[in-house]
């Protein structure tokens, strides 16, 4: 037993007191003195940790009576204030309080709590010479081992009897029942400030505030935070805000951060922050909300960021779920935030304990491995899942084990892509990331690789299939090595190597042995890539938070070597917690200056020496035990019985189980398992498989296993090398005990119990013995019994003599508070021995201020009657004067915004009908647009009819030079129109850089470029039509210039000379014309140089309509493949195409008119030649010419 001292913490809830300035008795108060909410400090908000008004509104309903709903905020409980008459009244009527039928039976109780109080229930020892009053609130174990708040009814002898809260009449013995403290204290926002400190009360206290979603309460230094298995009301920015300007100051995880971050920077001390309770009690959450509180204060440099996105990829390696929690943390972890001279954060580094590796491999039904590989298997995109060969979850071994595929209300494929976004924001590069989601699946292939049995030994060889086939791939290894590791083992045996075939067995737990060994390198080397991504660097100053997420202690039916290590980490734990708590208690004390004695507690050092001694502790035995390769968990128990037996914290038990008497209480551990476990032996030939293979990060792993097992020195009875590569679970695990101990013995720290309220995870249920083991566990009872032997309640002189100062029966207001308050203690006969008086406050044992609590409200009810019968008066009065002002203002107010509405649609009406006077016009003047230029078109085409008729004759050589000189101002026009285009090409660049500033015209954009798209449908229906005019106007310019040629080829024939043809005209006198034989021979002559010249003339017509057919096709071709955006052009087609159509119907235009002038030219030619004879046959054929001509160009 350990003698030190005992503190309570400062009542952090103080509120501004607003009472009157002078103290004064109660019959000296004037007849118009009101004791109204503003007097007695009333406030109202976040800060106040409002409790239920049952007390006051049952009393009320009762008497019929007005109760004002607020409290007293210079109450030493931060509470409301009620009256013994109204608890006299809540005990006669049988009104109970309702909060407490909520409280749920989950499990049935132990004998021993059922049967009667505990040993250590004894030292509660305020409740012992309770007398059981008439009409006073108690509580009452009832049969199924709960607590329930009951009023007695009558009192004879040593039993009473009892109304509980369903309505029902029991009758018990008066020495079995805990007194309730008065309702003033129900729903304390610290378990400090209780009047009765009892097992009963701090349950009840917690249930009430449970059931309000008031889910953080203190116990002195400690926050309890019960998990709400919902979503609560108590976090965001402006919860963050509030806490950071301490405009609210309840109990709050929020709190606990800020308190550390403003000691860090006054002190300019260390900081921690200490998460426990066990599994599904929310350490997770809370360590989560933590950080981003000191995130939100200590964030600026965008670090704070990755360091709260290093959560998702925790919780998917590291996280499972399990039949208590569907996020439990199979792993402890330390977060060490780093802060700069400014106080910002400037970095941050993780340390982790002991991770489950055996739930790689193995998995009860009902729970689930590690998230990663249900995440990996669900959001994979297609081209990694083709690169891993991932099939579905059902189908690999490791993971159908358990049944349990899926969480209720979890999305494992939107899980996966936050896992990959937080891996980019803590700057783990793709192709790291690609080779992790390798590993995760060549763990959960391995699962999948079969044995073949080969011989009569049972010994095995892998099965060539698709899992070996994907894991030698995935690790960058030929399936013959995999082979070899799997089903034969190396050893050297007197400098001799000997390769040995395993077994069945052998062979399985080897592939096991190389899954969990790959898992957990994979979980430390992601735990390095996150430590370098958040590495401070030079900018690291020595200051810093650490929040330490850790097992709770863990009591189980059956406890393996996982609890072991956990319970063991809470001990040394529980002595760093209560070295804390009682330096903190003597310097209170101290600085006050009041006597006080020291108080024997229990102290866990026994404990501790059972685990840590040597060479006879239990890490030393387990140890040395693990050496011996023929040992066996029955032979390490017995080995326990025999060395430890004498031991008072050891108790042997039949078999392989014995048990450890704890701080929290008796647990009872199976050795099955242990040895193995560890052992945790990976092979030397599965380190070198590793080392050669191909991928980077099993060489890291390699390396890194090889490197531990050069650093070790030499331990006696290791059999090789290949044993002892590495520490023992249980030596690794105290190391890292020991280092994390040192560190936090160099920091201030901050205590979190968490506490899981029922095993259903479900919200508004409250099992009591569940709740009561996990306090007792956490230490939480064991707090607030050593402050019960102090003196845990607490008041400054001031506020004291404020408080009770008007209850003296004598004038003091011109005395000091220190005179005020003794005065006030001697006249209720307060037992010196019961309180202390300070230099600054006054200090009172358990349960001492409740007379003076309820003589105070005695005397204020009185005035609260008379205060609420005056106000509901000036209320009423006040309520008539402001409706009447209210029908005035709304009248006002009506008839303005009905003007204001009338103006808004006189406005509207008149913008609609401009709107529509302007629509209206544009749509008729785009009408009378389409109409003239239609008429322009008709007017176009009669002229152009009319002048191809009026048209006169011209020479031949006038119409070839105005048909070069056309052809230059085309060109020139070319040239212009090649400008213009490379201007408009220079419009669209500015334009379409214009666009790209623009966002907000993209809606705009995707309309018209909509209506593009139907003027384009059209405008391919004109080109099309146009087209079709085009070759068919280009086909009659052909046929007419192929008659053409066919015509002049007739006529030049009879001028050549040919025989038969002189001949028939010679014997045709009608043909001979009245000239001589001269002019019959010079007649040839003439024609056929005549002849020469116009066939020239008619091929450069027929080469330019071919070339120009060609161009203009091409054009069109052009423009077709620039709308359609096959081509990529500067131009716009619609324009061009309309150009396009001008320049065909000129040139068509001024084709023709050529034409009919050559045509004409062409007649005048024969008409010359054949001696003006019209009755010719040569006439004749050129007139059927001529009118074939004109019928084709008309």
């Amino acid at each position: 037993m350990a003698s030190v001292e005992v503190r309570s913490v400062r009542k952090s809830a103080a509120l501004r007191p607003r009472g009157p300035t002078k103290v004064q008795p109660a019959r000296s108060m004037s007849l118009d003195y009101k004791y109204s909410a503003a007097r007695a400090g009333v406030e109202a908000g976040p800060a106040a940790n409002g409790v239920g008004r049952r007390a006051a509104a049952a009393a009320a309903d009762e008497e019929g009576e007005a109760v004002p709903p607020e409290r007293d905020a210079d109450s030493p409980y931060s509470s409301k204030a009620t009256t013994t008459e109204e608890e006299e009244s809540a005990g006669g009527g049988g009104e109970v309080d309702s909060a407490s039928s909520a409280a749920a039976t989950l499990r049935r109780p132990s004998p021993t709590a059922a049967a009667g109080p505990s040993p250590r229930d004894t030292r509660w020892g305020d409740t012992s010479s309770y007398g059981a009053k008439k009409k006073h609130r108690v509580f009452c174990q009832l049969p199924n081992g709960d607590w329930a708040l009951c009023t007695v009814i009558t009192t004879s002898g040593d039993e009473s009897v009892l109304k509980v809260p369903e309505g029902k009449v029991l009758r018990l013995k008066t020495e079995s029942l805990q007194p309730a403290n008065p309702e003033i204290l129900d729903g304390v926002d610290d378990l400090m400030q209780l009047s009765y400190l009892s097992e009963p009360s701090v349950l009840y206290n917690l249930q009430y505030r449970y059931s309000q979603d008031m889910i953080y309460t203190k116990a002195g230094p400690v926050l309890v935070a019960v998990n709400p298995f919902k979503k609560v009301a108590l976090y965001g920015n402006e919860y963050i805000k509030a806490y950071r300007n301490k405009t609210m100051d309840s109990p709050h995880v929020y709190a606990i951060a800020d308190s550390a971050l403003r000691e860090m920077k006054r002190d300019e001390v260390n900081q921690s922050i200490i998460i426990s309770g066990e599994s599904g009690a929310g350490k997770t959450e809370t360590a989560k909300i933590a950080m981003q509180y000191l995130a939100s204060l200590g964030g600026g440099s965008g670090i704070e960021y990755e360091i709260l996105q290093t959560n998702p990829i925790l919780e998917a390696f590291g996280n499972a779920k399990t039949l208590r929690n569907d996020n439990s943390s199979r792993f402890g972890k330390l977060i060490e935030i780093h802060f700069s001279t400014t106080g910002r954060i400037c970095g941050a580094m993780i340390q982790t304990f002991l991770l489950e590796k055996s739930r790689v491999v193995q998995c009860a039904v009902g729970e689930r491995s590690y998230h990663i590989f249900y995440q990996l298997c669900a959001g994979a995109p297609t081209t990694l899942r083709e690169k891993l060969n991932l099939k579905k979850v059902d189908e690999y071994k490791y993971l159908k084990q358990s049944c349990c595929y899926s969480i209720a209300g979890v999305d494992d494929a939107e899980m996966f892509h936050a896992v990959t976004e937080a891996m980019n924001i803590v700057h783990i590069s793709k192709e790291d990331q690609d080779n992790v989601f390798a590993m995760v699946s060549a763990v959960l292939w391995l699962g999948d690789v079969s044995f073949t049995i080969i011989d009569n030994e049972n010994h095995v060889e892998i099965t060539v299939e698709e899992a070996a086939e994907t894991v030698s791939r995935l690790l960058g290894c030929s399936i013959e090595d995999l082979n070899l590791v799997l089903s034969k083992r190396h050893m050297k045996v007197n400098n001799e190597n000997i390769v040995q075939k395993l077994t069945l067995t052998q062979a399985t737990d080897t592939r096991d042995a190389l899954a969990k060994a790959l898992y957990a390198s994979l979980f430390e080397w992601l735990v390095e890539q996150i430590n370098k991504s958040l590495s401070v660097g030079k900018r690291r100053t020595g200051r810093s938070i650490s929040i330490l997420d850790i097992y709770g202690f863990e009591s189980f039916d059956k406890n393996s070597f996982e609890q072991f290590c956990i319970n063991y980490a809470n001990e040394r734990l529980q002595q760093h917690f209560n070295r804390h708590l009682f330096k903190l208690e003597q310097e209170e004390y101290v600085e006050d200056g009041i006597d006080w004695a020291k108080v024997e507690f229990e102290d866990n050092q026994d404990c501790l020496n059972l685990f840590e001694k040597k060479p006879l502790g239990l890490l030393s035995l387990l140890d040395e035990e693990s050496t011996f390769p023929n040992a066996t968990d029955l032979t390490f128990a017995n080995k326990l019985k025999q060395h430890l037996d004498t031991n008072s914290c050891f108790r042997g038990e039949r078999g392989k189980a014995f048990t450890v008497r704890h701080y929290a209480g008796e647990v009872a551990y199976d050795t099955s398992g242990f040895l193995e476990k560890n052992r945790d032996l990976l092979h030397m030939d599965s380190i070198q498989f590793l080392a050669k293979c191909k991928l980077s990060i099993p060489q890291t792993f390699a390396s890194k296993m090889l490197a531990q097992s050069d650093n070790l020195e030499s331990v006696p009875y290791r059999p090789s090398v290949a044993d002892s590569q590495k520490l023992s679970v249980a030596m690794k695990f105290k190391g890292q005990l020991f280092q994390l101990m040192q560190r936090l013995e160099s920091t201030t720290p901050h205590f979190i119990r968490c506490i899981k309220p029922n095993n259903l995870q479900l919200p508004a249920i409250y099992g009591q013995e569940l709740v009561l083991q996990q306090l007792k566990c956490c230490g939480v009872l064991e707090v607030v019994r050593i402050s019960r032997s102090g003196y845990p309640t607490r008041m400054t002189h001031q506020k004291f003599a404020r408080r009770y100062g008007f209850l003296l029966l004598e004038d003091v207001a011109s005395q000091d508070p220190l005179s005020v308050s003794v005065a006030i203690l001697h006249q209720f006969n307060i037992l010196p021995e019961m309180y202390q008086v300070g230099y600054t406050k006054l200090f009172f044992r358990t349960g001492q201020i409740g007379n003076l609590e309820n003589t105070r409200n005695r005397t204020l009810h009185g005035v609260l009657r008379v205060q609420s019968c005056f106000r509901g008066h000036q209320a009423r009065r006040h309520a008539s004067e402001r409706i009447r002002g209210v029908l005035a203002l709304q009248s006002f107010i009506r008839a303005e915004n009905a003007r204001q509405s009338y103006s808004s649609l006189s406005k509207k009406h008149r913008a609609a009908t401009l709107v529509q006077k302007n629509l209206k016009g544009w749509l008729a003047r785009r009408y009378f647009i389409k109409i003239r230029k239609a008429s322009v078109v008709v007017q176009s085409g009669i002229r152009g009819c009319l002048v191809r008729r009026c048209a006169g004759n011209v020479d031949l050589l006038n119409v070839l030079r105005e048909f070069e000189s056309k052809k230059e101002a085309d060109g020139d026009q070319i040239l212009i129109k090649a400008s213009f285009l490379a201007e408009l090409q220079r419009r669209i660049l500015r334009a379409e850089a214009t666009v790209r500033e623009k966002d907000e015209e993209n809606e705009m954009l995707h309309q018209r470029l909509q209506q593009y798209e139907n003027r384009w449908l059209e405008y391919e229906q004109k080109m099309k039509a146009m087209e079709e005019m085009w070759q068919k106007q280009m086909r009659s310019l052909q046929s007419s210039l192929s008659v053409a040629k066919k015509s002049l080829a007739l006529d030049e024939t009879p001028r050549m000379s040919d025989s038969s043809v002189e001949q028939s005209w010679e014997s045709n006198g009608n043909h001979v014309g009245g000239g001589s034989s001269q002019q019959l021979a010079a007649a040839p002559r003439i024609t056929g140089r005549d002849m020469n010249a116009s066939m020239s003339v008619i091929g450069r017509l027929a080469e330019e309509l071919e070339q120009r057919s060609q161009v203009f096709a091409d054009d069109a071709k052009f423009l077709v493949e620039v709308k359609s955006g096959q081509a990529d052009a500067s131009l716009n087609p619609d324009v061009e195409l309309r150009r396009l159509k001008q320049n065909f119907d000129s040139w068509k235009k001024d084709f023709g008119s050529r034409i009919r002038e050559t045509k004409v030219i062409l007649n005048k030619l024969a008409s010359g030649g054949g001696g003006g004879n019209e009755s010719s046959p040569n006439s004749a054929k050129r007139k059927w010419w001529g009118r074939l001509n004109t019928s084709k160009f008309s």
